[in-house]
């Protein structure tokens, strides 16, 4: 888990591209979300409840002609304390409602180069099941959900396969996924018997007791072995990095209702780590944020692409994502042909996610 941010833990070592090789919009798929950017139909967000104080009836009934004149004069300061407390009025119901909101981590999207020999890969080294495929011939691209578990209960991959793509730029913004294992020795073993690559030895973690080692995909994912005992969600964590911790962490508490499950400052390596989610650590799939000193911005390059979160209101959620200072990229409502309701965001650093209707998604899986 640490161990994941030292290779570029000072801003020295890193080098950043603002050139993204440019390919299909289908490859920012979510489960059943075709062409993110370019097949929707836009539909004007709903507004959240908002008390419009001050303006219901005119001045002068409530105060007389004389005082409305005062009142005019000094209008400006009025009008701005109306309008700051009517937006402190919003904010409030709207962080409520997402701090009560049901969410969980659905799914993480990333692409890869060759889908047969990943699936190989995740079902025979890591011990993953493939728990759906299909083949959109028509858009030139193929995807395949692979987990631990039902969708409906458990965080899956989302891997997608776009024609003639054999390799993918992943950048220095993506850490690793965590992997929760019984034995991390053996895992590692059976790893290296099917030619994989480990990149950190089975051991335990520095300063803890913890038994880790990390491993490549072979496009060149990161993954995280973590011996834990009868894990109940073995695909536990995915790593981020960010350019101002304490941003990313205020923006995920209210914008995506996630707790702050604990943060570790490691100023001998010179990086800090948060850990996001919805439930305890060793229950729950988490997001882990990590800031390396003086480093503000990443390239994400073109290989991973977003988290899928349930929500119950799409609607809502993108409200009180626009009020935590996110980005919207696709407005709230159905999409076409499926009528999933779904809406997609970025993060103040660029990552991107997507949230789905809590009832659609299971529909879909039905």
């Amino acid at each position: 888990m640490l161990m994941g941010t030292l290779p570029i833990a000072s801003a020295s070592s890193l080098s950043f591209s603002r050139r993204r090789p440019s390919f299909p919009s289908n490859s920012f798929t979510h489960s059943s979300v075709c062409h993110i950017h370019n097949c929707y139909n836009h539909r004007p967000s709903r507004r959240l409840a908002l008390f419009q104080l001050g303006t219901a009836i005119p001045q002068s009934q409530l105060f007389g002609s004389k005082a409305a004149k005062l009142l005019r004069v000094e209008g400006n300061s009025i009008e701005s304390t109306s309008g700051n407390m009517a937006t402190a009025v919003k904010e409030k119901d709207a962080l409520h409602w997402v701090q009560n909101d049901k969410r969980r981590m659905l799914h993480v999207v990333y692409r890869v180069g060759d889908l047969a020999k990943t699936i190989k890969f995740y079902t025979e080294c890591l011990g993953m099941k493939l728990l759906r495929k299909r083949d959109i011939p028509e858009e030139k691209y193929s995807n395949a959900f692979l987990g631990y578990g039902p969708e409906d209960s458990h965080f899956v991959v989302e891997l997608t396969y776009n024609y003639g793509v054999d390799k993918y730029d992943i950048g220095n913004g993506f850490g690793h996924f965590g992997i929760a294992v019984e034995d991390v020795a053996k895992t590692v073993d059976l790893i290296k018997a099917k030619r994989g690559k480990v990149t950190r030895e089975p051991g335990s973690v520095k300063g803890g007791t913890t038994i880790i080692a990390f491993i490549e995909d072979p496009d060149g994912y990161k993954f995280e072995l973590l011996e834990r005992r009868r894990a109940p969600e073995p695909l536990c964590q995915e790593m981020l990095r960010v350019g101002d911790l304490d941003r990313s962490i205020n923006f995920y508490k209210k914008g995506f209702g996630m707790e702050l499950l604990r943060k570790k400052d490691n100023p001998e390596y010179r990086y800090t780590i948060a850990v996001m989610g919805y439930g305890p650590e060793d229950k729950n799939a988490v997001l882990e944020l990590t800031y390396n000193y003086g480093v503000t911005e990443y390239d994400k390059g073109n290989g991973y692409a977003q988290i899928a979160i349930g929500t119950d209101d799409v609607y809502k959620t993108a409200e009180a994502i626009k009020l935590c200072g996110g980005k919207i990229t696709r407005e709230p409502g159905p999409l076409p042909g499926i009528n999933t309701k779904i809406t997609a965001c970025l993060d103040p650093d660029g990552w991107k996610s997507v949230f789905v209707d809590n009832i659609d998604f299971l529909k879909e899986l039905e």
